[in-house]
This record gives C-alpha cells, structure tokens and sequence, in this order.
C-alpha cells in the first residue's frame, strides 16, 4: 500500500471570475494555450481564461454544453451537448451563435436524459455519463466516444453521472452517482478501455454534501468536488482518507481541475442553481470561477485521440 501524504494549500480561493454561472462545470486547463476553458451547462456557455494576461472569452451555445476535452489532432474540442457528443471549432468568434457539429446520439429513445460530466482516458478515448433532467430517475449511462467513431455503453441505471477520473497507474476508474451519494471505482483495462467490477468507494458524511467533478493529482490523490458541501476535499485513493480541505465561499461546488504554468493552480467551478434569493446574497460569488495554489502538481488533461 502506497503512503498518500496531505498535499500543502498554499493559498486562499480567490474569485478570478465571478460569472454567475447558472450551472459552472468543466475545467480542463489547455497546455497548448495555457488557458482553462470551463462551461455553464445551464445557460449554456463556454469559457476561456487565460492566466497570464486575464484575457476572457466567452461562446453562447442554443443548448447543454455538458463536459469538454481538447482534440490531438486539431484545434478546438470535443464536448457532449444535450445528445451525445460532438466537436467545436474554437477559433469560431465568441458570442451568441456557437456551432458546435455533432458526431454521435446514443440514447434518442430516453427523452428526459441529457448529458452531464466527461473527460478522456490516457489513450484518447472519451468517456461521458447522461443523466435524467429532473436527476430522479435511474436512466443515466456511462458511454466511451472513440475517434474512429465508436460509441460504446459501459455501464447503466445512474441518477446523475459525474466524473470520471483515474488512479495514477490508470488500473482504476472513479465514477459518481451523485444524487445517491456513490462514489464508485471500478477495474479499468486501459488497453481494452472497458470497465469491470463496479463497488462503492466512498460517500461522504452527511454535512459534506455529495460527490460532483473530481481530478487526480500527480502523486495519485483524488481531489472532489462537494456539491452542497462548499468545498474540494482531497482523498487518499486506496482508502479514500481525506487527506486535505479547501473551503469555497459558494455551497455548490461543481468541478476542479489543475493548470498554470507549473500546474499547481487547482481551478474550481461553483454554480448558483439550487440556491434561494437568500442564500445568494449570503453566498454572492457562488458561480465564480476560483483559484487556490497547491504545493504539488496535477497532470495534464489527456487530449481526445481524434
């Protein structure tokens, strides 16, 4: 058993974007830009900010922008929408009228479903979970996207989906049903890119909210995001002891993900949705975008094989 030591916070979150985001998702820093994008799957936009000059972008989408990774072998992303998955061209110009192209819809039967979380493994392939509208009913499912085009199901009978993220010898998936306060890991075969052996890992405390987006830092730690919790935790990825806590002005923590030039930054999303009028004046930066300084590294995003 490996010895997982508390990571060092080297700084208070600060707000670098207070966006008001209905619904923020979707970090993914670009080491190709040294930018982070992340997402407003509600409203629906797409981010960009760049941290070394504070240059801002943003894209108006007509429906769900859900979960976004960068493409290998051109510019722009891969990203699931309401349906399924599709590409985005990013040197479209900002603003209202982004025209995402679709590749694939898996599940046109199941009407009350939209996509949510995603991100790609370490071969390229893109993993993507849906869930029910209203995050009641069992209808969510995990896909794999791969760049020769094939959409495979792996797994079913999710409230809502978030994740995933991998142990750092990429033999372990960690996959949330949020709603149910289930933080599964599963056997991953990486050259096979299939999942086995589905088990709780964890839930968290009641106080603690549920489990929403999460990253794996370079020295194997999870780091989850709390939704109605109003922070990251950072956890042990054999046992799932907390290693450490970052605490948010906002209660629905979303997602995190590390970037900066030395990728130390650890970005994190919030979201308004689901908080009262009252609540929002005691929480009035809930849907910014954070940063906090950590005193070890993440790893680079995987990009999408196509």
């Amino acid at each position: 058993m490996t010895n997982y030591t508390a990571p060092s916070i080297e700084s208070s979150p600060e707000c670098i974007w207070a966006a008001e985001a209905n619904l923020g998702e979707g970090t993914l820093w670009s080491e190709r830009e040294q930018a982070l994008y992340w997402i407003d799957i509600l409203t629906p936009r797409l981010f960009w900010f760049r941290p070394s000059d504070g240059a801002r972008r943003a894209w108006q989408f007509d429906e769900e922008i859900t979960a976004i990774s960068e493409r290998a072998e051109a510019p722009g992303l891969i990203l699931t929408l309401r349906r399924g998955f599709a590409l985005f061209d990013t040197t479209q110009l900002p603003g209202a009228g982004a025209k995402p192209r679709y590749l694939h819809q898996p599940e046109p039967e199941r009407t009350n479903n939209r996509f949510n979380d995603g991100k790609c493994d370490s071969r390229g392939r893109f993993w993507g979970g849906s869930m029910d509208f209203d995050c009641k009913a069992p209808t969510g499912a995990l896909y794999r996207y791969d760049a020769d085009g094939r959409c495979t199901k792996h797994d079913d009978g999710f409230e809502v989906t978030n994740g995933p993220t991998w142990s750092a010898d990429g033999r372990t998936m960690y996959f949330n049903n949020t709603v149910l306060n289930n933080l599964y890991a599963y056997d991953f075969d990486m050259e096979a890119g299939t999942v086995s052996n589905r088990r709780v890992w964890h839930r968290f405390p009641k106080p603690d909210g549920l489990p929403d987006g999460m990253t794996t830092d370079a020295a194997g730690r999870l780091w989850i995001a709390h939704w109605d919790g109003a922070c990251v935790t950072c956890h042990d990825p054999e046992t799932a002891a907390e290693l450490a806590r970052v605490v948010l002005p906002a209660s629905n923590v979303t997602d995190c993900a590390f970037g900066g030039a030395d990728m130390q930054t650890l970005y994190i999303t919030t979201a308004r949705n689901g908080r009262t009028e009252e609540q929002l004046k005691i929480e009035p930066l809930a849907g910014g975008l954070f940063a906090v300084r950590i005193g070890s590294p993440g790893v680079p995003a995987a990009l999408f094989a196509g």
